[in-house]
Formats: structure tokens, C-alpha cells, sequence
């Protein structure tokens, strides 16, 4: 049995320390590590994958979205969500599923105390993480507002939707900062902020209209603190990293890559414990 990590970037990855610790605490002797895939490459990566022994690898960008058709089944949760992060060779077939919608529910919730239910969200990005955020809140109760510089996928996102509580919007700065002054919660789904990555947030001045006891989750946990959320915080917002929804997706994905169910709360417990240097301030 071996397992990966795959993505371009992907060697600054928690994925391999979270997973080895799960691992370790249950007394499996079984390999985890990031490799790199550039975008194109996947088909190769697939050969290379089986011909290696690899039984099951996560996925993180860019590959969430161009893995589907790749794939010899995918999971009806991840097909509804039309991307995925974790990928099983189950009987020689690739079977893709996704844990991110789930992840990111139990870390607002653990992390943050916000329950979705009844609450009104601001979610930035249409990606595939977006998608599997997005519909996740909205099966929980939340309205979601989905911006996206390309509207056309904003709205094929909120078109997913089955619960028709995500509503597509455009990125433009009036628009995010007349959607925060409605919210509870911003979610960033993009990779603005990321460390490496070229491209950053233009400005931040919609986070002045989040009104007072707003959250701010980021995707982003490298680096642990973007500006985006350093900026929330000086405002007296509360704030949450990319870390626990990880932590809480991997375990789920683990689930999958050993085919059955497992103590989260002790598997979590684990991971928390081999981050502790780099968590977030606030509990897993």
C-alpha cells in the first residue's frame, strides 16, 4: 500500500504529515508523500501511479476538476460536486470521491462555532474546492453568494446547487463589499494569498463592510496567516485557515483509502498533534 499527495504546487503540503500520523496512530507502517503533477500530465500520473503501486492519492489544484474524466468511477457525492480530492484504486478501477464540502462544514464548526444553518455566505472562487464548499453550506442551511471574476462559472456552480441556495455574483469591489455587509461568513476559495502564487488580491477594502462578529475562513494554510485573513483579524473578526478543514477532510479521505469507518475524533486528535507548531491558535 502507498499513498501521495498530487498537485503543482505541492511540496509545501501538511497532507503527508497529517496522513503519516493518522497512519502511525494506528499502527500502519504505510507511505504517504507529495508529488508533483503538472496540469496535462494526469493520464501519465495514472499509469505511473499503478505501475508503482500507489493505491490511493489525494488531489489538490489543479487537478480537483481535470481528473473526472479520468477516472473509472466517481462517487455520486463527487459527481454532484463535479470535482474530486480523493482518489482509491479499488479492484484495478480509479474511483474518485470528494471530502472537501464535508471538511469544511465540521471546521467551521469545530473551529469557529458558526453553524450553517440559517446564515448568509459570501464565498469567493468557483473552482472546484469553491464547488464542494458552496454546495456543502447550502445542504446545511446556509444562503450562499458564489463571486467569481468569470460569471458564466459562478453560475454553472450555483446551477449544481439541488437545495437553489447559492446564487451566482460578480468579483467586482462594490459588489463583495455590498454581499459581506449581508453576511455572517467570507469564505476564500481562490488561490489569492497562497504563498508562490503570482497573483493577489487587489484590494481588501470589502472586509471593512462584514459586520461586527463575522467569520472569515481562508482555504489558504501556507502561509498560516494570509493578509487576507491577517487583516480580518485586526479588525476584530473571527478567523479560521485552510489547517482544520485538511485535518477534517483527510480523515475522511483516510476512511476511503483503507475502506472503513475510523475514530475521527481520535484520528484528528493525531494530525492536530503533529501540526501543532504550524495549527491555527484556534482548537481542530
Amino acid at each position: 500500500m502507498k499513498l501521495e499527495v498530487i498537485g503543482d504546487p505541492v511540496l509545501h503540503s501538511k497532507s503527508p504529515a497529517i496522513h503519516g500520523a493518522m497512519l502511525a496512530a494506528l499502527g500502519l507502517d504505510v507511505p504517504y508523500t507529495a508529488h508533483v503533477v503538472r496540469r496535462g500530465e494526469l493520464p501519465d500520473y495514472l499509469r505511473w501511479a499503478r505501475d508503482s503501486g500507489v493505491t490511493g492519492f489525494n488531489a489538490t489544484m489543479p487537478h480537483k476538476e481535470d481528473l473526472l474524466p479520468l477516472l473509472d468511477e466517481i462517487d455520486p457525492a463527487a459527481k454532484t460536486v463535479g470535482a474530486v480530492n480523493t482518489v482509491c484504486l479499488r479492484d484495478g478501477r480509479w474511483v474518485g470521491f470528494s471530502t472537501d464540502g464535508a471538511g469544511a462544514v465540521a471546521a467551521l464548526r469545530d473551529g469557529l462555532g458558526v453553524e450553517p444553518a440559517g446564515l448568509t455566505a459570501t464565498l469567493l472562487g468557483a473552482g472546484g474546492a469553491a464547488r464542494a464548499v458552496a454546495l456543502a453550506l447550502s445542504a446545511a442551511g446556509a444562503r450562499v453568494w458564489v463571486c467569481n471574476r468569470t460569471l458564466s462559472r459562478a453560475q454553472a456552480l450555483c446551477r449544481q446547487d439541488p437545495h437553489r441556495r447559492a446564487m451566482p455574483m460578480d468579483f467586482a469591489p462594490a459588489t463583495l463589499a455590498h454581499l459581506c455587509r449581508e453576511s455572517g461568513l467570507l469564505v476564500n476559495c481562490t488561490n489569492l494569498g497562497m504563498a508562490g502564487c503570482p497573483r493577489q488580491f487587489e484590494k481588501l477594502d470589502f472586509l471593512d463592510a462584514l459586520p461586527d462578529g463575522a467569520a472569515v475562513f481562508d482555504l489558504i494554510y501556507h502561509p498560516a496567516e494570509t493578509e487576507l485573513l491577517a487583516r480580518a483579524r485586526r479588525r476584530g473578526l473571527n478567523t479560521l485557515n485552510g489547517l482544520p478543514m485538511l485535518v477534517n477532510q483527510a480523515v475522511l479521505a483516510l476512511e476511503h483509502f483503507l475502506d472503513r469507518p475510523l475514530d475521527r475524533k481520535a484520528m484528528g486528535s493525531a494530525a492536530a498533534a503533529a501540526l501543532a507548531p504550524a495549527r491555527n491558535t484556534r482548537p481542530f
